[in-house]
């Protein structure tokens, strides 16, 4: 069972802070962030500290802590946390230190009803709504950036950032296919390992939360014997609300959609597929002082689409003293920055697209010879709108009970980067 549980921005002020049992002192919130932040590297979701147990999970630059003296199962301490930040986001519509502040009383009235002396009681929106008497505070945020889907006729909004309890909202519901990947590349770009995550995500603010009828594509393969070539999936499950009846012969699921966001399929892909990236690097050692290094990425997707946040890393060697790039002419929107101190090189392209070619030259002047192994792997993060290396398709969403209404539907995929590393 938990001891406490506290809620810190990322400059380590205390936001929202329960103590439940008692049985440990004040302060363990200034024992976790010291610790936090004078760790080498950052630190594991457990430590303990004189005999506390620190769990924590990270979002949106706000840390969620449990501290316990107990052997418990970490996994019911994260689970039990993992549920509180899903309902506080349905509740709240967006989760950030400004929503948590505005909403504290709401926020307090959710834990309460969520943990009991520790032990969880209510594990989602569904279960707790009957009991919460605040309305959420609206934030007002940036517009969310959401395409229609093909089976969408109207003008993006911000719905989804919305509160479920929000009365006004528009009668629509919101789909996110979101795929992660794993992929690890050798010096010549070829892929050495790679795996995907992915999952069908859905908001409701549908009225009455009628039954849904979703359709994926028909070539999709679950069972990967008889694949013939195509892409199947390796593994998936369900939420408990789908009722899967139909899937394996026509790829139709049956959902009775519960209050907030959840998650209506996971699903996992291992092998080779058609990666969104390669990456190749070059390393040229002038003499024993002076290293040239060259790196290429190249795009496989589609011209029409691109990538966003993207950031290349690699290291240069302890010895190296300084560094400096180039940069292809009529290189718009990329940074580079070295910094010292960790002797880490970061590319920054804010929008790359597809079917392209970028480069970076890094030189490097060394105070002692250096070696390959010191450039020992490269890293990159990106996401891309719009796009999914698996093919999973949502063909349509039927939505019963509507009469002649025509409620918004809204579909997104969205590919982004788990960890896609090359060797050097």
């Amino acid at each position: 069972m938990l001891s406490q549980l506290f809620v810190l921005s990322a400059r380590g002020d205390i936001i929202i802070t329960r103590d439940f049992r008692g049985d440990l002192v004040k302060g363990t919130n200034e024992v976790f962030f010291r610790k936090f932040k004078l760790w080498d590297g950052e630190p594991p979701p457990i430590f303990s500290v004189e005999g506390v147990n620190f769990i924590y999970v990270k979002r949106n630059g706000l840390f969620f802590v449990g501290t316990t003296t107990e052997n418990i199962s970490p996994s019911y301490i994260f689970e039990m946390i993992l549920n509180l930040i899903r309902v506080i986001k349905d509740y709240c519509g967006v989760l950030s230190e400004e929503s948590l502040r505005k909403n504290f009383v709401l926020v307090y009235e959710l834990i309460d009803e969520m943990i009991d002396y520790g032990h969880s009681q209510s594990t989602s929106t569904e279960q707790v709504r009957p009991y919460i008497v605040n309305e959420p505070i609206v934030i007002d945020n940036s517009p969310f950036s959401l395409k229609p889907s093909f089976f969408a006729n109207s003008v993006p909004c911000t719905a989804v950032q919305r509160p479920v309890t929000n009365k006004k909202s528009k009668n629509e519901i919101f789909v996110d296919v979101l795929e992660k990947l794993t992929v690890l590349f050798n010096a010549n770009g070829y892929i050495m390992n790679s795996s995907l995550d992915g999952c069908i995500q859905m908001k409701s603010f549908l009225r009455n939360n009628p039954q849904l009828q979703l359709a994926l594509n028909d070539d999709l393969v679950i069972d990967k014997t008889n694949a013939y070539g195509n892409l199947g999936l390796d593994d998936f499950n369900f939420h408990e609300c789908v009722n899967t009846n139909e899937f394996k012969d026509s790829r139709i699921l049956i959902i009775s959609p519960p209050d907030g966001e959840f998650v209506v399929m996971n699903y996992r892909i291992k092998g080779d597929y058609q990666v969104p990236f390669r990456i190749f690097p070059y390393m040229e050692e002038l003499n024993q002082y002076k290293l040239d290094f060259s790196l290429k990425v190249k795009s496989l997707f589609p011209d029409k689409l691109h990538a966003t946040n993207v950031i290349v890393k690699f290291n240069m060697p302890r010895s190296a003293n300084n560094v400096c790039f180039e940069l292809p002419k009529k290189s718009v929107g990329q940074t580079t920055e070295y910094k010292e101190s960790d002797k880490t090189v970061e590319w920054k392209i804010e929008k790359f697209m597809g079917s392209t070619e970028l480069s970076l030259k890094t030189k490097a002047s060394l105070s002692s010879p250096a070696t390959v192994k010191e450039i020992n792997q490269i890293s990159m993060q990106f996401e891309i709108s719009m796009y999914n290396v698996s093919k999973l398709q949502i063909k349509y969403l039927r939505i019963a009970g509507q009469g002649n209404s025509n409620p918004y539907r809204w579909v997104r995929y969205i590919t982004q980067s788990s960890s896609y590393v090359c060797r050097v």
